[in-house]
């Protein structure tokens, strides 16, 4: 079965395999067993499907076979565009299957969003519903087309696979090969393409084990949108690395039916954004029985001790709080059966030391301030970033001969070595739980005739954490008011994917800036707190 990590902190070492394909070292290992549940789907009605790791595994080999006949290749980049159904995991298994390297992506991505992946990663091939296929109108690059759904011209259907042979050999991807890309929102500029090689899907399991607690008779549910990485840790690498099945369920946001569906299925391990808990805690518990429910975990946003007490008295369970980033994976957690300092990230996980850079450039590793940094060399830690060696070779540090990758967040690291954010060191708002660059926003927003010059930045928000809230000047002859406020929002929401518009606008007459003409942000941030 699937290798796993030591269970010792102190005795864990990291011994990577020389090659690693996650079809055919995961799911068609424990697709021996052919009775093994990998997968419940439910949709918005309630309607359910089961699907075994065996038959996940024969799905994969046969639109592996299809992605083959278009002409998909190993090394070829490949945008995968789907909500959760069930074809997202066989088409990201097919991919990976392939040697290919798939591209995750939300399905609210516009297509000015998407032009710019399949252009700045080259990408030759797309995976999405046919309700999204005219999204890639005018992308000729992308010759390798799959649509799930409705026949769709110039698209091969997903089911046009159920004609092809039942088995597809996986490729020989060494370990240091790419292996998945996930674009990101910078602070500056285009979204940056972050690039992990095989070694990472197979270092998924450290989280999986360490935070996750999870075995091959768990049964875990995570509520992250498919295109973030997150969905790698515990919806797709970290869950099937031990063999547990996962929960998908495919409907809106309603907290009464997120406890429905908790109880229902028995799950084991919750995994919700910050922002969920704070809803659920204000439900009606009575009724409500969750005897399987052994652990909750949160990463994205920091949960506030309020909420960690009271889900503990409505469920029996500890939220373990986590911190990772798209470059590094889960890094630090809160674990299973260890103590919980309220507001802490937790201690590193086995395998990744972590130091903080002080004020004067040290590498301290307790009862220090500082920017969090990740030791390396580590697995989890990206190959760099597509097609930017600046930005990739800047991304590394070295400090007494040991290099480093610092995480731009500010941290506090105890005498026992619990680490407690204290705040981001660039400009990314994290709003429930999605990053979201202000430069984005800042363009779609200058794009407006109204609009002369703009600022974005986040605020305090008890619901979502942060707020997106964009201060604007106007061109002469605009008048302010809710009406060009409403308008704004919605020229947003078009511009670039409609969660990135601003909430909050505020109409002024100048911008806080240095003296080199930079926007102040902190000078924003501090303004909207008031």
């Amino acid at each position: 079965m699937p290798t796993t990590a030591a269970h010792n902190d102190k005795t864990f070492k990291w011994s990577l395999p020389t090659h690693f394909n996650f079809a055919g070292d995961v799911v068609d290992r424990w697709a021996e067993d052919a009775e093994r549940l990998a997968l419940i789907c439910v949709d918005a009605t309630g309607a359910e499907t089961r699907w075994t790791y065996a038959e996940i595994a024969k799905r994969s080999a046969q639109l592996a076979h299809l992605l083959a006949k278009q002409g998909l290749k190993q090394g070829d980049r490949v945008i995968v565009m789907l909500p959760r159904i069930v074809e997202w995991q066989i088409a990201m298994t097919a991919v990976l299957r392939l040697g290919a390297v798939p591209i995750p992506c939300i399905t609210m991505l516009t297509p000015k969003d998407i032009a710019y992946r399949v252009q700045h990663a080259q990408a030759v091939g797309a995976i999405t519903r046919s309700v999204d296929a005219e999204k890639f109108s005018g992308l000729d690059t992308v010759t390798v087309r799959v649509a799930v759904g409705d026949a769709t011209e110039n698209w091969a259907l997903f089911d046009e696979s159920l004609k092809e042979p039942s088995s597809f050999a996986p490729a020989q991807t060494k370990i240091e090969d790419s292996a998945i890309l996930y674009y990101t929102s910078g602070s500056t500029g285009a979204p940056k393409g972050v690039t992990h090689a095989a070694r990472a899907l197979w270092a998924w399991s450290n989280s999986a084990i360490h935070w996750l607690g999870l075995n091959e008779h768990e049964r875990i549910w995570c509520t992250a949108d498919t295109g973030w990485s997150k969905a790698g840790t515990s919806i797709l690498f970290g869950p099937w690395s031990q063999g547990a099945s996962v929960l998908f369920y495919d409907g809106p946001f309603d907290p009464a039916k997120r406890l429905e569906l908790l109880a229902k299925y028995e799950i084991t391990c919750f995994c919700a954004a910050a922002t969920e808990l704070r809803q659920l805690v204000l439900q009606d518990f009575s009724g409500v029985s969750l005897p399987k429910l052994r652990a909750t975990v949160s990463a994205g946003e920091s949960v506030n001790p309020e909420v960690i007490h009271r889900w503990k008295a409505l469920t029996g369970t500890t939220v373990l709080d986590g911190y990772g980033q798209t470059e590094t994976l889960m890094t630090v957690t809160n674990r299973p059966g260890w103590p919980v300092k309220p507001g802490s990230m937790g201690r590193a996980l086995p395998g990744v030391e972590t130091a903080v850079r002080t004020s004067d450039g040290q590498a301290a590793t307790t009862a220090a301030r500082g920017e969090l940094m990740i030791g390396l060399p580590n697995p989890q830690v990206m190959l760099g970033y597509w097609d930017d060696e600046a930005r990739t070779a800047a991304s590394t540090i070295e400090i007494d001969g040991r290099k480093w990758f610092p995480t731009g967040d500010n941290v506090e690291i105890d005498a026992e070595g619990y680490i407690f954010y204290t705040g981001r060191a660039d400009d990314i708002i994290n709003s429930s739980g999605y990053r979201i660059g202000p430069q984005e926003v800042e363009n779609a927003l200058s794009e407006h005739p109204a609009v002369q010059e703009c600022a974005v930045a986040g605020i305090p928000d008890d619901e979502r954490g942060e707020l997106v809230k964009a201060w604007i000047i106007l061109k002469a002859g605009y008048v302010a008011g809710d009406e060009l406020a409403a308008e704004l929002q919605q020229h947003t929401k078009t511009a670039t994917a409609p969660y990135k518009y601003p909430r909050a606008i505020e109409f002024v007459s100048d911008l806080p800036k240095t003296v080199t003409g930079k926007i102040r942000r902190n000078v924003l941030r501090e303004s909207g707190k008031k």
